[in-house]
């Protein structure tokens, strides 16, 4: 049985892959959350068990995600620890929120993968840096790798790294976000439509995403192909290291490690 404790817009992006892809069936996950009509609207768009009592989904379940708000683990965790069985195995999809923390929380011996993921987990695509606790056996390491993977790309990082791969990955689909209505607005801006430009600029970047993935090759490279000389593409480059596009961005990732880091 899988069970979710919490069940906001990254948790059901996870159930969307792990529906996608068979890991599951409908019967064998059951969710928890307090509101009663969100939880009424889950049950009917994935078909799965649904209850508002957390301790339930705690002894049912054999992998139990902990995905509520990391300021409500003080409040979630020490009500269900005893219900929780010494085999389940953990999963806290929670930033900011340490192993060892987590530990004191529930107060005893537990088995615990400690992830990151991230919300375009919704359509196949998300990314997800995982950690684990020593009590996880190698078999089970591979067993949480393999859920993540059933909804994009894994990554097993030291958990000192944890808090980079909220600002890596976790929270950059914002900044990806901002970027693409960024440049629709400059095409808007020149009379092209809001729909036909939001459909270049977000291809273009998974287009620009997808080459890096397959193709190996230096994001700088690739750059560099796409730049003539004395060309278009070299003076868009030119001004937006002029506005400070770099800096801006590792500027703004550096502060999300930050605030991941104090809470």
């Amino acid at each position: 049985m899988l069970g979710f404790i919490g069940c906001g817009n990254m948790a059901q992006a996870m159930l969307n892959g792990i529906l996608e892809k068979g890991l599951y069936k409908k019967e064998e996950i059951l969710v928890s959350r307090r509101d009663g009509h969100a939880l009424e609207e889950i049950r009917e768009r994935y078909g799965i068990g649904v209850t508002q009592d957390n301790g339930e989904v705690a002894e049912r379940a054999d992998v139990l995600v902990l995905a509520v708000k990391p300021n409500q683990f003080a409040q979630v965790i020490p009500p269900i620890a005893e219900r929780v069985r010494k085999d389940t195995l953990i999963i806290s999809i929670a930033a900011g929120q340490s192993i060892s923390a987590i530990e004191k929380l529930f107060g005893k011996s537990i088995k615990l993968a400690r992830t990151m993921p991230n919300t375009p987990a919704l359509v196949m695509a998300g990314a997800a840096g995982i950690c684990f606790n020593k009590n996880i056996t190698e078999g089970e390491q591979e067993s949480v790798i393999r859920l993540f993977e059933s909804f994009g790309v894994a990554v097993v990082v030291p958990e000192s790294l944890m808090d980079t791969v909220v600002g890596v990955s976790g929270s950059s689909p914002a900044y990806v976000f901002m970027f693409i209505e960024a440049m629709a607005d400059a095409a808007v801006a020149d009379g092209m439509s809001r729909n036909q430009a939001y459909r270049l600029a977000a291809q273009s970047v998974y287009g620009s995403a997808k080459m890096v993935l397959e193709t190996g090759k230096h994001p700088g490279e690739l750059k560099d192909m796409v730049c003539s000389p004395g060309g278009t593409t070299i003076e868009a480059v030119r001004v937006l290291e002029e506005k400070g596009l770099r800096s801006a961005v590792m500027e703004g990732q550096m502060a999300c490690v930050e605030k991941a880091r104090s809470l």
